[in-house]
C-alpha cells in the first residue's frame, strides 16, 4: 500500500512538473506617456486595457502566465530606448506595447529589432514604422499618418478644400503627417501654400495661427496631437478663424481631445479614427467595462489598440506554446486578426495591421445624447484603401 501511495505521489509530482514546464511565462511592458500631453489618451488607461486583454483571453487558464509592468518615456527618444534596453536585458520583458510619440516609437523599434523582441505599437503615428524603418519584429496596430491623410485630408480636398497651410509639430510625427497629407492633397488636385514648424510640445500657437490666417488657405491643417491640438483649436477659436471662413483640420484628433475641448468648441471637426466606443455592440461592451476601471473615461483608439494587439499576441503564444519572438511574429502574420474592437483584419509583411478606418464628424451640442456621445459617422474607409499599398513600399521586408 505504501509502495502504491509512493507511486501515486511520484506520478502526481511528475504531472505537476509537466504542467509547470508546459506553462509559458510572458512579461509585457506598457511604455508610454504617463505625465505629459499624451497621458490622457495613453497613460494608465493603456495599462487598464492591457490587463483587460489578459483577463478576457483567460491566459492563466490556457497555461500562459502574464506579468504587466509600465513606465513613462516622457516623450523623449533617449529615455524610451533606455527603458526598453533595461526591460529586455535586465527585467525579462518579452514584448513592449503602446509607445506614443513617433520619435520614441522609432527608437524603441530599433532596440526591439536589435534584441529580437516583439514590439506592438499602437501609439505612434509615423508611417515610417512600416516604411523605410520597418522591422521584422514590429506590428503597427491602430493607425498611421498615411491612413489619417487618406481619411481627413482626402475628404476635405474632395469637398473643395484645395489650398492648405500646415501647423506642424517639429518632430518625427508632425513631419510624417505633413508629408503624407501633402501627398494626398496633391494627388487629389490641391496644393499646399505654406507651413510652419511649431515647438513640441507647445502652448502658445497664436503667431503660427496668424500666419495661417494671413495665407488665406481654405484649410489649416493641424499636424499635431494631444495637448498641442487642444491648444491650437482653442486659440483658433479665439481668433475667429473658422467663423471667418477657413476650415480647421485636426489631422489627428482623439476622443479625449474632444472631451477636453467640449462640443461647443469642437463641433464640426472632421477626423479619422480606427475606433470609437459607440461604433457597435462589441465596442460598447468593452468601453463600458473600461470606463468602470478608468474613472468613467472612454478608451482612445490607442488604448483600444493595446487591448487588441495583446489579444492577438496571446493567441499566437497559445497556438505555439512558445514565446519565441520569430515564431510568434510569423504566427501573428499567418493568423487573421479578429477582435471586438477592430473586427476582422490581418497583419502584412511590413508589420502594418490592416483594418477599416472611419471618417467622423464631431456632433453639435444639441445632437449629443449624453456624456461621450461625440461622433457621427460620415464614411467607412476599407483597410486596403486607408493604408499605404504594399506595391512600391520602401520597407525592405516587402518582396518586389
Amino acid at each position: 500500500m505504501r509502495f502504491k501511495t509512493l507511486l501515486l505521489v511520484t506520478a502526481l509530482a511528475g504531472l505537476a512538473a509537466g504542467a509547470a514546464q508546459a506553462q509559458v511565462s510572458v512579461k509585457i511592458g506598457v511604455l508610454n506617456d504617463r505625465s505629459g500631453l499624451y497621458s490622457d489618451l495613453t497613460g494608465e488607461g493603456s495599462v487598464v486595457a492591457a490587463k483587460m486583454a489578459v483577463e478576457d483571453f483567460k491566459a492563466a487558464e490556457k497555461g500562459i502566465k502574464v506579468d504587466i509592468i509600465s513606465a513613462d518615456h516622457q516623450n523623449k527618444p533617449d529615455v524610451g530606448s533606455s527603458i526598453a534596453r533595461q526591460w529586455y536585458d535586465q527585467d525579462g520583458v518579452d514584448v513592449i506595447v503602446d509607445v506614443p510619440a513617433s520619435s520614441v516609437g522609432l527608437a524603441v523599434a530599433q532596440v526591439s529589432r536589435e534584441k529580437s523582441k516583439v514590439y506592438l505599437n499602437s501609439g505612434s503615428a509615423t508611417s515610417n514604422l512600416t516604411g523605410a524603418q520597418c522591422s521584422p519584429f514590429t506590428v503597427h496596430w491602430s493607425y498611421d499618418t498615411v491612413a489619417l491623410a487618406n481619411g481627413t485630408g482626402g475628404a476635405l480636398v474632395k469637398q473643395g478644400g484645395d489650398t492648405w497651410f500646415f501647423l506642424t509639430a517639429d518632430y518625427e510625427f508632425g513631419h510624417a503627417l505633413e508629408r503624407d497629407t501633402t501627398a494626398v492633397i496633391v494627388k487629389n488636385g490641391g496644393k499646399v501654400i505654406g507651413s510652419v514648424k511649431t515647438p513640441f510640445p507647445g502652448t502658445d500657437f497664436s503667431s503660427f495661427l496668424l500666419q495661417a490666417q494671413a495665407s488665406k488657405a481654405k484649410v489649416i491643417g493641424l499636424a499635431n496631437a494631444g495637448g498641442d491640438t487642444i491648444n491650437s483649436i482653442k486659440q483658433a477659436g479665439e481668433f475667429g478663424i473658422t467663423q471667418a471662413g477657413q476650415t480647421l483640420a485636426g489631422l489627428l484628433v482623439f476622443i479625449n481631445d474632444v472631451h477636453a475641448l467640449g462640443l461647443k468648441t469642437a463641433q464640426g471637426l472632421v477626423l479619422t479614427s480606427s475606433f470609437y466606443w459607440d461604433l457597435n455592440d462589441g465596442t460598447r461592451a468593452f468601453s463600458k467595462r473600461f470606463g468602470e476601471r478608468a474613472g468613467g473615461k472612454m478608451p482612445s483608439m490607442v488604448q483600444a489598440g493595446v487591448y487588441a494587439s495583446i489579444l492577438h499576441y496571446l493567441k499566437a503564444v497559445e497556438a505555439l506554446k512558445s514565446k519565441d519572438s520569430q515564431q510568434v511574429m510569423a504566427k501573428m502574420k499567418e493568423m487573421p486578426t479578429d477582435d471586438p474592437l477592430f473586427g476582422k483584419g490581418y497583419i502584412r509583411a511590413d508589420g502594418r495591421k490592416i483594418h477599416d478606418m472611419y471618417l467622423f464628424e464631431v456632433k453639435k451640442p444639441e445632437e449629443s445624447k449624453g456624456a461621450w456621445d461625440y461622433y457621427k459617422l460620415r464614411a467607412t474607409i476599407p483597410g486596403d484603401q486607408a493604408f499605404r499599398p504594399l506595391e512600391g513600399s520602401p520597407c525592405p521586408l516587402v518582396k518586389s
